[in-house]
């Protein structure tokens, strides 16, 4: 049998049915703790402007009071997942704000917010709701209990690539060598109980190895009969642990979802919808015999499209390596690379204003124009400079002065001295700004991230 044919192979849908209503409490958790936890308020309300992604400055029009509206409303969205109600449009009703929210601000960039995005684009397309839902409940002739092969497949290729590029990512000498652990445990030496343990030199190690092993290894190990209980029981405890020590929201909870995908739909069916819905054995279904699947123009249509998908998601975050100087230093071709918890950064910014008639330059406090999370991030990050710069430009201009705008700019890395970051003599008021070439302003880094 060919390969098209697998992909379209029918099994039993239980593993999407039961990981649409843990996605569907998640996402609905993630919208609505964002009011709730005053993350909508600080990083969307408060500010003056927010650092939308380069190219989606129109999105600013949605920053303010009304964002506290927007999230609402994909809190509904996620609960319409959850119970399987219109789910096609609330999944992509949900995944189209979520990805406006996404690319309207860099200050809490995260790559699970980025990974969220590309899911809710996913599951969109799945069909997660033909069971166990209001959809099928109200149209009963719409109930199925099986899914085509390439659902599951196309779920553990995406998870296969993030976990792949996190793993490779942590083999540099400041990862190996435990200095980036070390220096992330440090901010975390007063959390009650573990706050001790979490300064040893033996944690720091144990963060080091066993970051890479379970990154690169999980997938495999989930997938193997022999060993994936143990991949399982190893995923509880890591992501535990992420969720304890590092604070990252519900993406330790989805990734532990995810392991529904891995089982045997029938351990799935029994643990989770025996008195529920019927379990789908081909053998049993008459219509499924020896060649039950056709493939169709519209069907090899959407396996040339997942195909060229995945070709994309292998060749995004790649691009990094392709720009001059290290993206440690850069930034340049970090976001959306699975770059997770790799380093430790901090830096010193001054920005001076020149008046273009008189040549008068004088000292521009940006903190005026920032919240304070955004004046701690943006520090070290380039196009986020820039963007500010374009953004007082764009303000003095208003009031009918012409200025040039120049940053003094220090930066340090996983604990080493500061260095000049930026070249204080360009204008970063007049430079436009490059999406796949390397900016000659962002000074070179030259032997400063090699080990002494």
């Amino acid at each position: 049998m060919n390969l098209s044919k697998q992909l379209y192979r029918p099994i039993d849908n239980s593993p999407l049915l039961v990981f649409r209503v843990f996605f569907g409490i998640l996402i609905t958790v993630e919208a609505w703790g964002a009011i709730a936890t005053g993350w909508v308020r600080r990083t969307m309300v408060e500010p003056e402007f927010t650092f939308n992604f380069i190219g989606f400055d129109f999105l600013q029009l949605f920053q303010g009071y009304g964002m506290y509206y927007y999230f609402a409303l994909m809190g509904v969205f996620g609960v319409m997942v959850t119970i399987g109600y219109k789910y096609r449009f609330s999944m992509l009703g949900y995944g189209i704000l979520w990805s406006g929210a996404y690319l309207m601000q860099k200050t809490s960039y995260n790559n699970h917010y980025y990974l969220l995005m590309l899911l809710c684009g996913i599951m969109a397309l799945l069909p997660a709701a033909k069971h166990m839902s209001i959809d099928t409940w109200l149209k009963p002739e719409h109930k199925k209990i099986h899914m085509p092969r390439w659902v599951i497949l196309i779920i553990i290729i995406q998870l296969w690539i993030v976990y792949t590029y996190a793993a490779v990512a942590k083999f540099y000498p400041d990862w190996l060598d435990s200095t980036v652990p070390e220096i992330l445990m440090k901010g975390r030496k007063d959390y009650w109980l573990v706050g001790g343990v979490l300064q040893q030199s033996w944690t720091h190690w144990s963060i080091t190895i066993v970051g890479i092993l379970f990154d690169g290894l999980i997938i495999p190990a989930l997938l193997w009969k022999k060993t994936r209980k143990w991949a399982f029981g190893t995923s509880i405890f890591f992501h535990l642990f992420n969720s304890v020590v590092f604070r990252i929201g519900i993406f330790p909870y989805m990734s532990l979802a995810f392991s529904l995908f891995f089982f045997e739909t029938k351990t799935i069916h029994r643990i989770f919808l025996k008195r529920w819905k019927p379990y789908f054995d081909p053998k049993e279904h008459k219509e499924f015999g020896q060649n039950p699947v056709t493939i169709s123009g519209f069907k090899k249509l959407g396996i040339l499209v997942l195909c060229s998908y995945f070709i994309v998601q292998i060749a995004l975050p790649s691009r990094h390596w392709f720009f001059q100087d290290n993206v440690l230093w850069t930034e340049e071709g970090h976001r959306l690379s699975w770059r997770m918890m790799l380093r430790s950064k901090s830096g010193r910014l001054v920005l001076t204003g020149e008046d273009q008639e008189t040549g008068e330059r004088f000292i521009i406090n940006y903190k005026n124009y920032l919240s304070k999370k955004q004046a701690r991030r943006i520090t070290t990050k380039p196009d986020m400079i820039w963007q500010l710069a374009q953004y007082i430009k764009k303000k003095y201009a208003s009031q009918g002065q012409d200025i040039a705008i120049y940053a003094n700019s220090r930066i340090k890395v996983n604990g080493r001295r500061y260095k000049v970051f930026l070249d204080a003599t360009v204008d970063l008021g007049s430079v436009s700004w490059q999406h796949n070439k390397h900016h000659d302003w962002i000074l070179p880094s030259e032997d400063y991230l090699l080990k002494d």
